[in-house]
């Protein structure tokens, strides 16, 4: 695939239909313009949730490969080993597959500068809702929505560009920018730093959050859902367990069925999983060029269609057949029902950011959701030897999913540990949707990606020999210790704020 450039003028898309109409640009957001009303504050919190999928422009270009979203699900799956690369291409998205990172390359460079932008803006939403006397529900659930998104990005910078925390809470974690005041030249804080002020934004948020403006706006149980998967992250595993059951137990939420699972990420706005997704609307469905969707499926126009859920993943699903999930990983079949191959591999493609509204390149991202809520619950219960409770939340899961005959039912399989069955759990049922990464390397594991692909490291298309493979390549395992495993701080801020130290 060619790399594409595009310079367009973009009208600030809205987040649903109807719900903005004239929305002042996030570049010019200042506490003067948002004229201190309530009408003002919301329509500039909206601006900043569309900053999670516009094309914003950048270093001077408007490019559709630059999404908030795309860079978030790329740069993290594509680094795992549920993706396989089909082949070479000269979109940065290459460097999470081979994970030969440079501070150069525009993905990470993007998501950096568009996860900082959202930051800054919800900054000056909170200042300016200073500024309100007697505020309401409605305002506080506005600033409450502001520390939510705050938390939420610099969490996922936090996973992008520093260690896990359980591997060195003292180690250099990312910048935090709590104020629109912040110099611009600042140092990184400490990882635990990092993790202290996502958790105190996330709890502030979740007590001014008490008049929910929908799945698509962030909530009280988003910031409970946040909490809970920090405090996994964290390995705080009371913490963990005891936010997960806040959400679980507020009665908003429930399991999809297995009836309901095949199209629930196509209807994720009405899904009764949904915590808080991105919504979008046919406004943004931006086809082929720059959706979601467009590297992992193609109907044979709708996308790219380069990258397949791997072999891994597959040999991982394979002792139920019956399983639900195996409906969102779709065989590419010729006129005769033969599996295709590309390039020697064979082609599954993934369809969890397709078919909303029939689309093949629209969906509403789903950022949280019920499912995630008992697996971080018994991940932090086999963590505490609480075998039980895990295995019956993974259960669950489970018995939602089509396997009613071949639950746990409380055993642990012979060969297994209860955290193996659980992340284990974890891979499939969140496969896709940015978790497998930090998944492992937080619980100290290796990435085994010894299959057939072009992640492999050293390989060029002239290497390739289709009558061997996939037997002729070297392993690629990665350690978690491994520096590859994160990204390095971007070219742009190391080179404007001396007081950012590079990662090795």
């Amino acid at each position: 695939m060619r790399t594409r450039f595009f310079i367009i003028i973009l009208a600030l898309p809205l987040l649903i239909t109807g719900c903005l109409k004239d929305v002042t640009p996030s570049d010019s957001l200042t506490t003067g313009t948002l004229t201190n009303t309530i009408q003002g504050l919301k329509n500039a919190l909206n601006g900043a949730y569309s900053l999670f999928k516009d094309h914003v422009e950048f270093n001077g270009t408007t490019d559709l490969n630059n999404m908030y979203l795309r860079q978030y699900f790329q740069m993290s799956d594509f680094a795992s080993d549920d993706i396989v690369c089909g082949q070479t291409t000269t979109d940065p998205l290459y460097y999470s597959f081979s994970l030969n990172h440079t501070p150069t390359q525009t993905n990470s460079r993007y998501f950096w500068y568009i996860s900082y932008k959202i930051i800054n803006d919800v900054n000056t939403v909170i200042e300016a809702a200073q500024t309100i006397s007697n505020p309401d529900a409605s305002v506080q659930q506005l600033i409450g929505e502001c520390y939510f998104l705050r938390a939420f990005c610099h969490f996922n910078l936090a996973r992008f560009y520093a260690r896990p925390y359980t591997q060195d809470p003292n180690g250099n974690g990312i910048i935090l920018r709590t104020s629109t005041s912040d110099p611009s030249s600042k140092a990184r804080s400490t990882i635990s730093e990092v993790y202290a002020s996502i958790i105190a934004d996330a709890e502030k948020g979740a007590d001014l959050m008490t008049a929910s403006r929908g799945v698509q706006y962030a909530s009280q149980e988003a910031a409970w859902a946040l909490l809970s998967r920090v405090f996994l992250y964290k390995g705080d595993n009371d913490s963990t367990i005891y936010f997960s059951d806040k959400v679980i137990n507020s009665g908003k939420f429930s399991i999809a069925t297995a009836a309901n699972y095949p199209t629930m990420f196509a209807n994720a706005a009405t899904s009764t999983e949904t915590i808080l997704c991105v919504a979008f609307t046919t406004v943004d469905d931006y086809g082929k060029e720059g959706s979601i969707a467009s590297m992992i499926y193609s109907d044979g126009n709708s996308g790219w269609g380069e990258e397949f859920a791997s072999a891994s993943l597959r040999d991982t699903m394979s002792e139920h057949q019956e399983d639900i999930r195996w409906s969102y990983i779709v065989p590419a079949r010729d006129a005769d029902s033969n599996l295709q191959k590309k390039n020697g591999i064979e082609m599954y493609y993934i369809t969890k950011f397709s078919f909303q509204g029939g689309s093949p390149t629209l969906s509403s991202p789903i950022m949280f959701r019920i499912s995630e809520m008992y697996l971080n619950k018994a991940e932090a219960e086999a963590k505490k030897g609480d075998i039980t409770a895990a295995l019956n939340d993974v259960d669950m899961i489970r018995k939602n999913r089509g396997l009613d005959s071949s639950l746990y039912k409380g055993k642990v399989p012979a060969d297994k540990t209860a955290l193996e069955v659980v992340l284990k759990e974890r891979r499939i049922e969140l496969a896709f949707e940015g978790h497998r990464t930090f998944d492992v390397y937080r619980n100290k594991l290796s990435m085994n990606r010894t299959y057939w692909g072009y992640h492999l490291p050293g390989l060029k298309e002239s290497d390739i020999d289709l009558s061997t493979q996939p037997a002729n390549y070297n392993n690629e395992i990665i350690n978690w210790d491994n520096n590859r495993i994160i990204y390095y701080i971007p070219i742009d801020e190391v080179q404007t704020n001396k007081l950012c130290q590079q990662n090795p």
